[in-house]
């Protein structure tokens, strides 16, 4: 993974406007997201309605303060039209832990941990910074209420049977293919 911190985000948006919301996600949100400095990657992955989009960042800083809580307090008329869809959101803020590996894969196991004191195995393992996050902003009053992960387990492969079996009892899982990716 690229820098000390990510956004991590799971949601669900029907099929009626999955063709617009991508066009919005793709053309104008991944690039306002990505033209915020210290954002370095922005990453899509989907299976049918089910999302998981990850933004990796240079620190907590990055994405607890400054520029990007100006951007999400001053959506534009597009994400104003495009932020109601996103249902059963989960979005946290998170630092990283621990990383191995240098590449994405085409597939991505996602776990949802609650929080333990336990050291848990995987490829990348981000813990939620529940007291770093800012007052509801302007996007999230919109979309109504986000929910929050407490650790992230990522596990990438490029072939989508080597993820199967992978699982924690405790555990919310989703696994997504690569929809789209784009960096800075």
């Amino acid at each position: 993974m690229l820098g000390k911190a990510a956004i991590a985000m799971w949601w669900d948006i029907s099929s009626d406007v999955r063709a617009e919301w991508e066009d919005w996600h793709t053309h104008e949100h991944f690039p306002e997201r990505l033209a915020i400095p210290g954002f370095l990657r922005g990453s899509r992955w989907v299976t049918g309605e089910h999302y998981f989009v990850l933004y990796e960042a240079e620190s907590l800083d990055v994405i607890t303060s400054g520029p990007y809580l100006a951007r999400l307090n001053d959506p534009t008329p597009w994400s104003r039209k495009m932020m109601p869809h996103h249902r059963n959101m989960v979005r946290s803020l998170c630092s990283i832990v621990s990383t191995n590996g240098t590449a994405l894969g085409k597939h991505v196991l996602t776990l949802r941990l609650p929080r333990r004191d336990e050291s848990l195995a995987g490829s990348h393992l981000l813990k939620s910074e529940k007291d770093r996050m800012p007052p509801p902003t302007v996007e999230q009053k919109i979309r109504g209420f986000d929910a929050n992960a407490d650790w992230i387990a990522l596990v990438f492969a490029d072939d989508e049977t080597k993820l199967a079996g992978l699982s924690h009892p405790d555990a919310i899982a989703g696994r997504y293919a690569l929809s789209y990716s784009k960096t800075a």
